[in-house]
């Protein structure tokens, strides 16, 4: 019997897409801390920006993200997660 090796991608949902900022970057309200370059993704693990810039008060946090994805505008409203890697 072959046993094969189980792969689970966990998320950490992290705040909601609030919207797209005129200049095409993805504004995220925070509920969890991100760092710079963490990587946002939907609910089933597609990319969908990078964090680039932590902005607002630190009480209520919001990141900014540069957009993986050209389709961006129909996640505005939506959980959004941070990839937690991949477990074994």
């Amino acid at each position: 019997m072959i046993v094969s090796e189980l792969l689970l991608i966990y998320l950490l949902e992290v705040g909601e897409v609030l919207h797209i900022a005129k200049s095409g970057r993805v504004i995220v309200k925070l509920s969890q801390k991100v760092n710079s370059g963490d990587i946002l993704v939907d609910s089933k693990g597609k990319k969908l920006a990078r964090v680039v810039e932590l902005i607002g008060p630190v009480k209520a946090p919001y990141a900014s993200a540069i957009p993986m994805t050209d389709k961006i505008n129909k996640y505005v409203g939506t959980k959004i997660y941070r990839g937690g890697g991949r477990r074994r």
